[in-house]
């Protein structure tokens, strides 16, 4: 279930994805499963946490959803 109610969080979202895949070498597609499918992080960490996460620089929310997806188990 997608949890993105408005323009700010899909916004987001888009910005952590592909900030994400540019940081791992990976196609923004592959980064969108890997949150979506293989994973719920997309809708349980990124998109609730958006508030905190926006006041930190690109590189903190980067490197901590990358950290995020290690610990849920991911291959990156």
């Amino acid at each position: 279930m997608n949890c993105i109610k408005n323009s700010d969080e899909l916004e987001f979202a888009v910005f952590c994805i592909e900030n994400v895949a540019s940081a791992l070498g990976e196609d923004a597609e592959r980064i969108y499963t890997m949150l979506t499918e293989e994973s719920d992080l997309l809708n349980s960490y990124i998109v609730p946490n958006r508030e905190i996460l926006h006041t930190q620089g690109k590189d903190y929310i980067v490197e901590d959803i990358i950290d995020a997806m290690r610990e849920a188990g991911l291959k990156v």
